[in-house]
This record gives C-alpha cells, structure tokens and sequence, in this order.
C-alpha cells in the first residue's frame, strides 16, 4: 500500500527539475524563494545532498547586493505572468526584482541537525551568502526599524488583508493589458482580484523603471508597509545563522547587533488598540487595523505577549483545522481565498516550530495534528480550508509534502523539536 510519506517523497520527486524544484506543475512554473527552502527541508529526511543541493541552486542566483530574489527564471516559460520581461531586472539567471520571507537559515539549521557530519561541509560554504541575504534585509528593508516590505509579493502572504490600507494608495490604471496564468489552473475565486492584480504590476513597472534601486524604492515607490511576518520569520533566521555561525567559529557580532536593533522594533508593529502585532503603513503611518496570521509568527521569534495569547486563542477556536490566515471575525475574512482566510500547512509548521520552542508543547501538537488531518483527508493542497478543510490552490504541492515529511506526519514523539 502507498503511505503518504510514499506519496510525499513521490511529489517531492515528480517536482525536481535537477538542483530546484517546482512548487507545483503549471501554477509555478519556476524556482520560489522560501518555497524552495521548505522543499530543502523536505528533501533532508530521505536525500540529505539533495536538500544541500536546492539551497545552493537558490543561493546561485543572489544578486551582487545581497538579495536572494523570489522567483528564478531557470527556464522559458512564456505562458507565465509576470514573466522576466515585466521584470526587467537584467540578472542572469533571470529573477524577479524583490525577495521573500528568509526562512532558508532557520531550515539550514534543522537539515544541519538531522545531520551533522555530512551537512558541516555543505553549510559552511553557504554561510557567507546566508549572511550577505541578512545583512542586505537589515540594510534594504529596515530602516524603519521592522521589516519594510516594498510589494506585498515579498511578503510571501500575497493578498492578505494587512497589505489593503497600502494597496489602496496604488495607481493600476495605467498598467498594460494582460493575461493572468493563475486563474487558468485554479478557481478564480480562491485567487487575488483583477484589481489587486493591476495593482501589484504598477508596483513592478515601478521597481523596473528605477532599475530596482532599493534606496529609491524605499524612499518614493507606491507602497511600503511594515510586515509582521517577516519581521518575525528574520529574527528567528538572524538568531539560527547566529547559531550556525557560532558552530563554524564565525565571529557574529555583527548578526547580534542587527538581531538586537530587530527584536528592539518590535513595538513599532505593536497596536494596542488590536491588542496584536499589525502591519503598518508607512507612507501614512496608520496600522492596518487587522489580524493575521503574520502577527502569530511572534512565536517563531519568541516576541509572544499575553494579549497575542489571547487572540491567538479565539481565532483558533473560530476554525477546525489550523490557524487561519486572517481573522474569522473580520469583515474581509474569507476561507478560501488566498491568503484572506485559507489555513496553510507551511505556515502553520512555522508557528508550530515557535510553540514548540517556548516550550508550548500542547499548542504545538493541537497544531500539528490538525494540519495532518488535513492532508490524510484530501491530499497535498496549497492551501485549505480552516472551517470545512476544502482543498484550495494547487495540488500535488512541493511544500506541503514537504512539511509533511518534516512535521505533520510525524508521531508527537518524533516530530521535530525546533532548534533551540
């Protein structure tokens, strides 16, 4: 009989393009960014050089300033939108011109575990460049002290309810006309808008217009919000490459002092009257006003405070199956759509990793066990529904077999801990 971990290690396999891997056929044509950081983690519990394989192939394509961008063009693809003629980025490969959460370091150190002796070789040869994608996010993205995204892509959570106060500000009208390849492989409905989407090409056209030139970006680009998520998925990530440094004998003083000045702007992105972290807007400096699932990654970077407790209490009990991605009692919630309510089993392995390592074992497994329900119900999805468990997005899915593998599969007794 096929187990899911047989089917797992099948997806995972169907999906290898030879050094990357795939998302998903047809949806995602190309190499993601943390996509392929969990795909890593995935591959290290049956093939620990494959997994070392997948960073490296990410890491190829750092740009000279630092970047890891979020999308890598290996191959054509021309039914793709955007592809890399939208972009213009001028890389090669080519790339798109932003970034995403930068989970590799945190799962570089969980594949390290699995396997010290053969991974030591691997992960000191990745280290400059994991400390080069650091110090370009502490240089680029958080001059306002938490982590500034400059389009909510490069939030990783696309079409969240936190990015609507910045969203609302961005000009789409003039943007050519296209068509969207998303639409055609999943419901429409399940997807972002048409308007979100000519919104989010405004803000490419603007990036390529200035020659992707952060500094101009930052200072006179149409949006710019301050991002829960990857403030907290950064934290953890400087605290683990610290970590990682200390064990190859790096002097990392210089990741302590931008660990220090992140953890100490945290309450920047605290809004009391949400009693929760919240994006904010930073052309107006107004707080989204809304809760989502980013605010609940605090736990990855050990910033949970008794009201985040709270809330994370009654948004979990609004739902059967994981956290959700926006709050259920919000207006604009909506449960399979995106990232406006679906629950996602990367997401939830993440704040599961932060559970576990703060020592709340009970939260961590109800989480697990929820996300493997899940997947025994209905298979490897993108995405889900929290109230019904519906699949949503695309099947056959490289991070959900991924975290499967890795997490929601395993036995309570043998899940992984979190490194410490």
């Amino acid at each position: 009989m096929t187990t899911l971990d047989d089917q797992a290690r099948a997806i995972l396999k169907k999906n290898d393009k030879g050094g990357y891997t795939l998302p998903t056929h047809g949806l995602y044509p190309y190499q993601w960014n943390w996509d392929s950081a969990f795909a890593a983690w995935g591959f290290a519990t049956f093939d620990n050089a494959r997994a070392w394989d997948e960073l490296d192939t990410l890491f190829a394509s750092q740009w000279d300033n630092g970047m890891v961008p979020h999308i890598i063009f290996h191959q054509s693809d021309p039914g793709y939108f955007p592809g890399p003629d939208v972009w213009g980025t001028g890389q090669w490969p080519e790339t798109s011109g932003i970034s995403q959460p930068p989970v590799a370091a945190t799962l570089a150190r969980l594949i390290w575990d699995m396997d010290p002796e053969a991974g030591r070789a691997r992960i000191a040869r990745l280290y400059p460049a994991m400390e080069r994608w650091h110090r370009w996010w502490h240089e680029a993205r958080c001059g306002h002290g938490p982590v500034a995204i400059i389009h909510p892509w490069e939030s990783g959570r696309d079409n969240c309810p936190d990015w609507d106060i910045g969203m609302a500000g961005v000009d789409g009208s003039r943007v050519a006309p296209y068509t969207r390849r998303d639409t055609g492989h999943v419901n429409p409905e399940m997807r972002p808008t048409k308007e979100d989407y000519d919104r989010y090409i405004a803000i490419v056209e603007f990036g390529r217009d200035v020659g992707w030139d952060d500094a101009r970006i930052v200072a006179d680009g149409p949006f710019l919000m301050a991002d829960p998520g990857i403030t907290f998925i950064l934290l953890r990530a400087h605290e683990d490459l610290i970590a990682i440094g200390d064990a190859l004998g790096h002097d990392t003083t210089e990741l302590q002092g931008w660990a220090k000045a992140l953890r100490a702007a945290l309450p920047v992105i605290w809004n009391a009257e949400l009693g929760a972290y919240d994006a904010r807007d930073l052309r107006s400096d107004a707080f989204a006003g809304v809760l989502g699932s980013g605010a609940f990654l605090a736990y990855l970077a050990d910033a949970a405070t008794p009201e985040l407790d709270a809330q994370l209490d009654r948004v979990w009990d609004k739902v059967n199956f994981g956290i959700p991605s926006a709050d259920p009692e919000a207006a604009s919630f909506n449960p399979r759509k995106y990232w406006r309510g679906p629950t996602w089993p990367v997401v939830n392995a993440l704040i599961a990793l932060g559970l576990t390592s703060s020592g709340r074992h009970e939260l961590a497994e109800r989480l697990r066990a929820e996300t493997a329900e899940l997947i025994r119900q209905h298979g490897f999805y993108e995405y889900f529904d929290p109230i019904d468990a519906t699949p949503c997005g695309g099947a056959d899915f490289t991070w959900t077999a991924a975290i499967w593998l890795t997490w929601a599969g395993k036995a309570p007794a043998t899940a992984v801990k979190g490194a410490a």
